[in-house]
C-alpha cells in the first residue's frame, strides 16, 4: 500500500485561489489522480501552515512515506488572513531534511515560476531542480496519475497537459474526500470550482503579465460534471464554493469562444450551469463567482445583463465580479494589450450595480464589481497615476458601490511578455506606486 503526503504550499493564480480559507484544485486532483490508480493508498495532507505548526509530526509522517508532493505557487501577488504561502527557503530545505520518499515539486511555482512578492522576478524552477527528484511543470495531476501507474520516474510525462476533462471529472470527485484532512472544514472551508481552462483573449496573446491565455484554447467543463464534483464536496462538509477558476465568468459557453476575444455571453448555459450547482449544494453558505471581463459586459450589455440577473437567481449576497481593469491609462492599456478601457469599465460598473446593489438576506449587496490594478507596466508614467486616481474619483462621484479594490505591483513570470521586461518600469516609479497605494486604500 503506497503511502503519500501532499503538502499544500498554497497557490494564487489569475483564475484560482488556494489560501486558506480556500482550497483550490490542486490537493483534491492529485489526490484523485492517486485514489484512481490504487483505492488504497494511504494520503496524508498537510497544509505548509500546518508543516510549520506540527513540524514534528509532519517530518515524521514524510519519513514513514513513500512519495512527498510539493505544490503551490503564487503568480498574483497579494496579502492573505487566512495562511501564509511556501517561501523559497522552505521549498528548498524541506526536501533535503528527509530521505526515504521519492520528493515531487508540481504546480504554478514550477510551470512559471516562483514568485516572492509583486514588482520582483519570479524565481524559475531550475533552481529548484536539484533539491527533488522530479520537478515537473505538466498539469500535477498528470504527472501524479503517470507516476501511479508507472511506479518509475523515468516514465513519467512530467509535461502532460490536459486536453479534456475526462480524466479530471474522474479525479475531482475521488479526489473530493481530501478536504476531510483540512484545518478549516467545519468553520469557513470554501472550494474553488474550476469551470473552464485559459482564457478566451488567448486569441490576440492576451495582458502581457497574465499566465491564463498561455494555456492556448479554452475547454469548458460540462455543468453535470461540475455539479457531481459540487455534491461530492458538500456531502463531505463543504459549505462554501466559489465559481473562480476561469479568466471570464460570462464568457462561459459563450458565442464565439476560441473564435473571438470578447465573445458574447449565453445567459441560458450559464443559468444551466448555476441551476445544476445549487441543486448540488442546496444549502451552501457562500456560492459565489470570481472573474469578468468588463469588456464583455459593455460589448454585449443586454445579454450580460441577462446573465448576471441569472447568477444573482442562484447565488449568494455579497458576491464579487472581479474586473481586471489594470490601468485606466489608453496607452498603457494599449501597450499591454489589456482590452480594457476607462470609460467602458465605469459603464459596466454602472450595470453591474442595476443588477445587483440591492441588498439579499443577508444584508450584503447581491453581486458589486472589484476592480483590479496592476501597477509596473510597459507606458506607465507620472500621467498614469493621475488618470488611475481619476478613475476612482468617479466611482466616488457617481455614487456607484465596488466590493474592493486591489492595488497590485506586477509579478514578471517566464513564458510572459513580461518577463523580458522585469521589474525596470515599477522601479522607476516606485514613489508613485507608493502614494497610488494610499491614495487608493484613503478613495473607496
Amino acid at each position: 500500500m503506497t503511502k503519500v503526503v501532499l503538502l499544500d504550499g498554497y497557490n494564487d493564480e489569475p483564475a484560482g485561489l488556494g489560501v486558506p480559507p480556500y482550497i483550490d484544485i490542486y490537493p483534491r486532483y492529485i489526490a484523485g489522480a492517486i485514489w484512481s490508480v490504487e483505492k488504497t493508498a494511504t494520503i496524508h495532507y498537510f497544509t505548509i501552515d500546518e508543516a510549520r505548526r506540527l513540524k514534528e509530526k509532519f517530518f515524521s509522517t514524510v519519513e514513514k512515506s513513500d512519495l512527498l508532493v510539493v505544490f503551490g505557487g503564487i503568480t498574483v501577488p497579494g496579502k492573505y488572513l487566512g495562511g501564509t504561502p511556501i517561501t523559497l527557503e522552505e521549498i528548498l530545505r524541506i526536501p533535503r531534511q528527509v530521505t526515504r520518499p521519492k520528493k515531487i515539486l508540481l504546480g504554478p511555482l514550477v510551470r512559471f515560476g516562483f514568485g516572492k512578492s509583486g514588482g520582483e522576478r519570479a524565481v524559475p524552477r531550475e533552481e529548484f531542480l536539484d533539491a527533488y527528484d522530479l520537478v515537473a511543470p505538466g498539469d500535477p495531476w498528470l504527472v501524479i496519475y503517470d507516476y501511479m501507474r508507472e511506479k518509475s520516474l523515468e516514465k513519467v510525462d512530467k509535461y502532460a497537459i490536459s486536453r479534456d476533462y475526462t480524466l479530471v471529472n474522474q479525479f475531482a470527485v475521488r479526489g473530493a474526500r481530501i478536504v476531510l484532512q483540512h484545518p478549516n472544514l467545519g468553520y469557513n472551508l470554501t472550494a474553488e470550482i474550476e469551470t473552464y481552462r485559459s482564457c478566451p483573449r488567448w486569441v490576440t496573446g492576451g495582458c502581457s503579465f497574465c499566465i491564463e491565455p498561455r494555456f492556448g484554447r479554452v475547454v469548458f467543463r460540462e455543468p453535470r460534471d461540475i455539479a457531481l464534483e459540487v455534491r461530492a464536496l458538500y456531502e463531505l462538509g463543504v459549505k462554501g464554493f466559489r465559481l473562480g477558476r476561469q479568466a471570464d465568468f460570462l464568457a462561459y459557453k459563450g458565442r464565439g469562444v476560441n473564435e473571438v476575444e470578447f465573445p458574447e455571453p449565453d445567459p441560458e448555459k450559464i443559468e444551466e450551469l448555476m441551476r445544476h450547482v445549487r441543486l448540488a449544494a442546496p444549502d451552501a453558505e457562500m456560492l459565489h463567482i470570481d472573474n469578468v471581463n468588463p469588456a464583455t459586459i459593455y460589448l454585449h450589455k443586454e445579454k450580460a445583463k441577462e446573465a448576471l440577473r441569472k447568477i444573482v437567481k442562484y447565488h449568494t449576497p455579497g458576491d464579487v465580479a472581479a474586473f481586471g481593469l489594470e490601468s485606466a491609462d489608453p496607452d498603457v492599456a494599449k501597450a499591454n494589450n489589456l482590452g480594457n478601457d476607462a470609460e467602458g469599465v465605469i459603464e459596466a460598473v454602472r450595470l453591474v450595480n442595476e443588477v445587483g446593489k440591492n441588498r439579499g438576506w443577508n444584508g450584503s449587496p447581491e453581486l458589486l464589481p472589484g476592480i483590479n490594478f496592476v501597477l509596473g507596466l510597459p507606458g506607465e508614467t507620472a500621467k498614469t497615476f493621475r488618470l488611475n486616481k481619476e478613475f476612482l474619483l468617479r466611482i466616488l462621484e457617481e455614487n456607484l458601490l465596488v466590493r474592493r479594490v486591489n492595488i497590485r505591483e506586477v509579478l514578471p513570470l517566464p513564458g510572459t511578455p513580461m518577463w523580458s521586461i522585469g521589474t525596470r518600469i515599477a522601479e522607476k516609479n516606485k514613489k508613485y506606486i507608493k502614494a497610488f497605494k494610499k491614495v487608493g486604500s484613503r478613495t473607496l
